[in-house]
Formats: C-alpha cells, sequence, structure tokens
C-alpha cells in the first residue's frame, strides 16, 4: 500500500472533526504550546516555522491532500518549537491524538503509518543534507528537483527562509 492510499483510508476514516478554516496569516499553532492534534490540509498551505534570533526559520509546509501534525510536541507531549501559520487561507479537519492512536491500532494501517513516518525521518535527512550545501545554487537545485509543488504553492519568501538563503539571492538564482 502506497502513502497515498494510506492519507486515502485516513481521510475517509471517521476521526475527523467537521472542516474548519484559518484565515491567511492566522496561527493554528504557535511555540510555547503543547499541540496533540493531527491535520488533515484540505485547501491551502500551511507554514511551519521557528523563530532563531527573532527571524523566521522556514521548516516545512503542508498542502492540500497532506495529512501532519505538530511532531516535536506530538509526540513529546511538551509544549512546541515550532509555529503553524496559513500561509492562504486553509481548510483543515483535525484529529485528537488519542483518537488517531486508537484508529491506527483497530486498523491494519499502523505497520504503513510507521512506513510513512520512516519516508518524513529520510526526508528530514535529505533537508539536512541541502542546508549543509554551501552553494545557494546547488540547495535551490536539490529542493527544486525534490519538491517542484514548493514553487507553486508557496510565495518566495518563504522559500527563500526555507532554503536559507535572502529573497534577493533566490530571485537572481531563479533568473540566471
Amino acid at each position: 500500500m502506497s502513502l497515498t492510499k494510506i492519507i486515502s483510508e485516513l481521510q475517509s476514516a471517521n476521526i475527523w472533526s467537521d472542516p474548519k478554516k484559518l484565515k491567511r496569516g492566522a496561527y493554528l499553532s504557535s511555540a510555547g504550546e503543547v499541540n496533540q492534534k493531527v491535520y488533515w490540509v484540505e485547501q491551502g498551505t500551511l507554514h511551519f516555522y521557528l523563530l532563531k534570533d527573532g527571524e523566521e526559520q522556514s521548516i516545512r509546509f503542508a498542502y492540500p491532500g497532506n495529512v501532519v501534525s505538530v511532531l516535536d510536541s506530538y509526540i513529546s507531549a511538551k509544549p512546541s518549537v515550532y509555529y503553524l501559520q496559513a500561509l492562504r487561507e486553509v481548510q483543515y479537519r483535525e484529529c485528537s491524538k488519542s483518537a488517531f492512536d486508537a484508529f491506527l491500532k483497530d486498523s491494519d494501517l499502523i505497520e504503513l503509518w510507521n512506513l510513512s513516518l520512516h519516508q518524513l525521518i529520510l526526508e528530514m535527512m535529505e533537508r539536512e543534507q541541502d542546508l549543509l550545501e554551501k552553494s545557494p545554487a546547488l540547495r535551490l537545485q536539490r529542493v527544486m528537483e525534490r519538491s517542484p509543488r514548493l514553487f507553486q504553492e508557496v510565495p518566495f519568501k518563504y522559500i527563500a527562509s526555507y532554503l536559507r538563503m535572502s529573497p534577493e539571492t533566490l530571485s537572481r538564482l531563479l533568473n540566471s
């Protein structure tokens, strides 16, 4: 079963809230909060970031069809260091950790969910490799090859933050 099939099974499960809306710029979760929910993004784009020396550092993005959580808090039950903000109006559904865990336990999806978590870990390791790349052009190339959707869904200033470069450098690289 593929990740797409897992997401499809999760979305059809009777564990989700009714659809909720989050206005552009509003926060679904903020640093310092304990957040043990799982979110299914139906429309819009979410931006995961943290503040480092008063500056936003983009970490991840979530698009329609994604199932996401504020993973550090979800796992540890401690306050998160991350903010989860709507880049444009978002329609989403949510589920509590207890309902999500019970659903996984009672279904045949637990093993497949673990495989999807392994995939997430691999993606995070690729991101770490990107950030260790000294050349901004090579960082951009790696991300363009791996995540073309990013450039369709996310404003350039957030992509620049994600790539750890200035918006001007990103613009220059994209125009060269």
